[in-house]
């Protein structure tokens, strides 16, 4: 029997163990994220809620599991910063560089432009090439990097920030809903 085409969907609260699962090895075995332990499934449900009531939070899911997903967040909180969100994106050590990644963005960036954001920015621990690659790929351009920022697994990381746009800039923005 053949798989299924992947889906991309918004994340509910019934995808937050899914979603844990995936992130888990990013936090225990990588420096890719500065979080030190994992989220349990309950933090990770907060988590979407959070992305959901905002911004958006979406799932990639191939033959009925989970296996990646996406999310924005707010950049800053100072208002004048609402147009701008920060994004991210996980996936199952077995998807990468299978074109999930691109799916999941193209599909994010899409709902952030509706909603009516403007600015997209994602910071990427160095070295990270998959990362780097696939943030180029989809747009960002380099803002710059800040040097010896985090210190995880006994060594100093820098953090690589870029960004692209996701809508125009005119000079009356709609709110973002």
């Amino acid at each position: 029997m053949g798989s299924s085409a992947p889906v991309v969907r918004d994340a509910t609260a019934d995808d937050a163990a899914a979603c844990a699962a995936v992130y888990a090895p990013y936090v225990t075995d990588t420096a890719i994220t500065f979080e030190l332990e994992p989220p349990s499934a309950a933090q990770m449900a907060e988590r979407i809620a959070a992305a959901q009531r905002a911004h958006a939070w979406l799932v990639l899911e191939e033959d009925g599991a989970v296996v990646g997903y996406a999310y924005a967040g707010p950049y800053k909180e100072r208002a004048a910063y609402r147009w701008s969100c920060e994004v991210s994106v996980y996936l199952d050590g077995g998807r990468r560089r299978r074109g999930g990644g691109r799916v999941l963005y193209e599909a994010l960036f899409a709902r952030l432009a509706e909603r009516g954001f403007r600015t997209a920015v994602a910071c990427i621990t160095l070295p990270n090439e998959p990362s780097t690659g696939l943030h180029t790929a989809m747009g960002f351009e380099p803002i710059g990097t800040y040097r010896r920022i985090g210190f995880k697994h006994g060594r100093w990381l820098d953090v690589f920030w870029t960004q692209r746009a996701l809508g125009p800039y005119d000079d009356e923005p709609t709110e973002p809903v």
